[in-house]
């Protein structure tokens, strides 16, 4: 299982002192691609190969706030691959903390060519993310 650490920064608070909502996406890509960069890919091997994985729905489920100088943990997930699109799902814990997710979410992505057009996801990246499932 992949684990990224992420400290929250003061820049990612709103004015009530929590993680802004919207940074937990952030959070979420910077996990995928912890997750990627493990299994040894990176997303800029596949844009060399002349194809983008551009998240296409993501959604959040926020169960209790994070605050600033907090260490998180996210735990990415692959949690479905298709022919031309794969889901990434996620699990936000703070470090030190219960093992109940602060914030749960789930992202989809397409893969394009060049001119943004679906093509199919390369038989080494799709054993790739078989191996991160």
């Amino acid at each position: 299982m992949v684990e990224a650490r992420i400290r929250v920064i003061y820049g990612d608070t709103d004015q009530m002192g929590v993680v802004y909502h919207a940074n937990y996406f952030r959070y979420f890509e910077f996990s995928r691609m912890e997750l990627i960069r493990a299994r040894g890919s990176s997303y800029r091997e596949m844009e060399r190969e002349g194809l983008a994985l551009p998240v296409v729905e993501a959604t959040a489920s926020y169960k209790s706030p994070a605050r600033y100088e907090d260490m998180l943990l996210v735990r990415p997930r692959v949690s479905e691959v298709k022919r031309v699109s794969l889901t990434f799902t996620y699990e936000i814990f703070r470090e030190g903390g219960p093992d109940t997710p602060l914030c749960t979410g789930r992202t989809v992505h397409a893969c394009v060519n060049r001119e943004g057009k679906p093509t199919r996801l390369p038989d080494t990246f799709v054993r790739l993310l078989h191996e991160a499932s």
